[in-house]
């Protein structure tokens, strides 16, 4: 897609690990623990802070390989690899089992989160050739803040960039003129959304994939 930041997970060490599609949502949760000693024959105790809990960010992935045929595994087996321990890592000793995976950090754009380790992965493969080779899929991850650090440099993704785009996953059956008139209330204008992600084709789009969508303003 023409002009448009794509997100990439950061390893710890340095590596990173491009994301094929930038997501089309971010969930941040983050809680403070209180807490409160009930009396006999009193009412509401009046709570103590106790200090916070680890900040959560959850994204889905999507990773398509179709337009070239090769394995989708190439991708998304370095997603499964950031829940493997790492020997070479800072502190490790292997004789005493002192191991752990990589920390990492998601980027996009102005977008940088917390260093977190990945907690939980569902990978689902939701396309195949007729081989068996996968070819689509879709990785859920949960990435739990790993020390104290700022949550985001920015709140919003695209804060900060000279044109602000949201993104749309395409649906079976959705073509540009009907995304045109789902936000902008104009399927004439499905124009810019050709301009704005380099399709020549308009009727070559593929459920499944990501576009970019310029605010109505641009």
């Amino acid at each position: 897609m023409t002009g448009v930041e794509k997100a990439f997970l950061e390893i710890e060490g340095g590596q990173r690990v491009p994301c094929l599609f930038n997501p089309s949502e971010l969930q941040l949760t983050r809680s403070n623990s209180w807490a409160g000693v009930p009396m006999p024959g009193r009412g509401v105790p009046r709570l103590r802070y106790t200090g916070a809990v680890s900040g959560v960010l959850k994204v889905d992935l999507f990773f398509d390989t179709t337009s070239d045929g090769t394995d989708v595994t190439a991708h998304t087996g370095k997603i499964v690899a950031l829940m493997d321990v790492d020997p070479k890592l800072p502190g490790s000793d292997e004789a005493s089992h002192n191991l752990r995976p990589p920390y990492v950090t998601f980027h996009w754009g102005d977008l940088h989160s917390f260093k977190a380790v990945v907690t939980d992965l569902d990978l689902t493969f939701t396309y195949f050739s007729g081989t068996g080779t996968p070819l689509r899929a879709t990785a859920a991850l949960t990435l739990r803040q790993y020390e104290e650090s700022q949550a985001f440099g920015r709140q919003n993704p695209t804060s900060g960039t000279p044109r602000p785009h949201r993104v749309h996953r395409v649906q079976s059956g959705e073509t540009l003129d009907r995304i045109a008139a789902t936000y902008y209330g104009d399927a004439t204008r499905w124009r810019t959304l050709a301009a704005a992600n380099g399709i020549s084709d308009p009727l070559s789009i593929r459920p499944g994939s990501l576009i970019s969508v310029p605010r109505s303003d641009q």
